[in-house]
C-alpha cells in the first residue's frame, strides 16, 4: 500500500491556454477567456458568453494525428490532448511499465456530434458512426487508446460538476489501496447546444463577464476544457527517481440531498465535503493556506459556499478566489483544471485573483482575494460542487 498520492505529470487545455504554461501565465496576467459564442451555431449566441477554446476539431484531429474518418467527439480531442501532454510531463515512456489505470470524467461526452448528426443519421450511414460515440464511456476509451493503456482499469465518472475531481479522489483511493501504481486522472468536457440550453433553461447563465461572490452576480459562463494529472505511488516515485510537482493529501465527497441543481442554502454538502477532506489528511483547518472556490457567480453556489466556508473556518478564513471568471464553468472538467491550478499554486507560491469582483455580498463579511498575491504555500484546498447535491474536496500539499 502507498502512503503517499504523488502527482508527477499535468496536461491542461482551455480557453486560456493550450498547456500549463499558457495557462499559468493567463493566470497570473489577468487574461480572461471568456468571449462570445463563435463556434456554435445557437440561438443564444447574442444572448451570453462562454469560455471557447480556439482550436477547431479539425486542428485538434490534425494535432492526434487522425485520419479524417474518425468519429472523435470535441469532448474526446480535448482530453486526449490533455491527457497525453500530462504523460509528456511525467516523462513516461512506457505506459504500461506499471498497473496503470485511467479515470476520466465528462457530463457532455459525445452530444456535440448527436447534435450535429441527429436529424439524418437513420438515412445517412455515414454519420452513424457519431451517434455510437455519444455516450460518456467513449470519449474515456478514445482517451486511454491515445495513451496505449492496455488491460487496466478504465473507467468514467460522470457526477455533474464534481466529476474531475471524484476522478482524482479515487483515482488517489485506488494508489494508497495498491491497486493501482500509476492512474491518469481529469476530466473532460466541450461545449454544445445542449448544454447552453439547459443552463439557459435553468435562468442561471450571464449575458457578460461572471462574477463570482459579487452582491450583482449574474450568473455563470459555460466553459469547455479538458485536464489531466498523473498519480503515482512512492514505490513508482523511489523507482524512477521521478520529481514529484505535489501531492493529493486529502478528499472527501459528499451529498446533501437538497435539490436536482441547487445546492442547500447553508452549504450543507460543501462543509461535509471540506471536513472529510481535512480527516483525510490529518489537517485542521488553520493547515489550509488557499481555498479554489467552486464560485460560480451563480445566486446560489455563492452564497452557500461562502456560508460553508464559515462552518469550516470559522473567522480565520484563508485567503480565496474563483478561477471560473478566466475559464467559465468547464462543468465536468472543473475538477481537474482546478487541481492544475492549485498545483501551479503551490509551485509557485501564489493566489489568483478573483476577477471582475465589485461588491461585497450583504450576507456575510468575507471577501475573495482580488490581486495577485505572493504568499508562502504548503496547502491548497479545492472545491467542486455539482448538481444533485454531489460536493466534493481536493487538498494538495507541497509535502506528503
Amino acid at each position: 500500500m502507498s502512503k503517499g498520492v504523488a502527482i508527477t505529470g499535468m496536461g491542461i487545455i482551455s480557453a486560456i491556454g493550450n498547456n500549463v504554461a499558457e495557462n499559468y501565465q493567463s493566470l497570473i496576467n489577468g487574461k480572461k477567456g471568456i468571449s462570445r459564442v463563435s463556434k456554435i451555431d445557437t440561438i443564444h449566441k447574442d444572448d451570453i458568453m462562454v469560455g471557447e477554446i480556439a482550436s477547431t476539431n479539425l486542428e485538434l484531429e490534425q494535432q492526434l494525428g487522425l485520419t479524417p474518418d474518425n468519429n472523435y467527439s470535441r469532448t474526446a480531442l480535448l482530453g486526449a490532448i490533455a491527457a497525453k501532454q500530462a504523460i509528456q510531463d511525467a516523462k513516461i515512456s512506457d505506459i504500461n511499465a506499471y498497473k496503470t489505470g485511467l479515470v476520466s470524467a465528462t457530463s457532455v461526452g459525445g452530444m456535440d456530434m448527436t447534435e450535429t448528426y441527429y436529424y439524418d443519421y437513420l438515412e445517412n450511414k455515414s454519420t452513424q458512426k457519431y451517434i455510437e460515440g455519444h455516450h460518456a464511456g467513449d470519449s474515456t476509451q478514445k482517451i486511454a487508446e491515445q495513451l496505449g493503456i492496455e488491460k487496466s482499469l478504465v473507467t468514467t465518472i460522470s457526477t455533474a460538476c464534481s466529476s474531475a475531481a471524484n476522478a482524482i479522489m479515487f483515482g488517489a483511493r485506488l494508489i494508497k489501496s495498491g491497486k493501482l501504481d500509476r492512474v491518469i486522472v481529469g476530466g473532460s468536457d466541450c461545449l454544445s447546444k445542449f448544454t447552453i440550453n439547459g443552463f439557459k433553461t435553468l435562468m442561471i447563465l450571464s449575458d457578460t463577464y461572471n462574477t463570482p461572490f459579487d452582491e450583482n452576480r449574474k450568473g455563470l459562463n459555460l466553459g469547455e476544457a479538458a485536464a489531466f494529472l498523473v498519480l503515482e505511488s512512492d514505490e513508482v516515485i523511489a523507482t524512477e527517481k521521478k520529481e514529484v510537482l505535489g501531492y493529493v493529501k486529502g478528499y472527501g465527497n459528499a451529498n446533501d440531498a437538497y435539490h436536482q441543481t441547487a445546492s442547500s442554502e447553508n452549504g450543507d454538502g460543501a462543509t461535509l465535503a471540506m471536513q472529510k477532506a481535512l480527516k483525510v489528511a490529518a489537517y485542521t483547518a488553520n493547515d489550509i493556506d488557499y481555498i479554489n472556490a467552486h464560485g460560480t457567480a451563480t445566486g446560489n453556489n455563492d452564497l452557500s459556499e461562502g456560508r460553508a466556508i464559515l462552518r469550516v473556518f470559522g473567522e480565520e478564513i484563508p485567503d480565496f478566489s474563483s478561477t471560473k471568471a478566466y475559464t467559465g464553468h468547464t462543468l465536468a472538467a472543473a475538477g481537474a483544471i482546478e487541481a492544475v491550478y492549485a498545483v501551479l499554486a503551490l509551485q509557485h507560491n501564489i493566489i489568483y485573483p478573483n476577477l471582475n469582483f465589485k461588491t461585497q455580498m450583504k450576507e456575510f463579511d468575507i471577501t475573495p482575494q482580488l490581486e495577485l498575491k505572493e504568499k508562502e504555500l504548503n496547502t491548497v484546498l479545492s472545491n467542486s460542487l455539482g448538481f444533485g447535491g454531489n460536493c466534493s474536496t481536493i487538498i494538495f500539499s507541497k509535502e506528503q
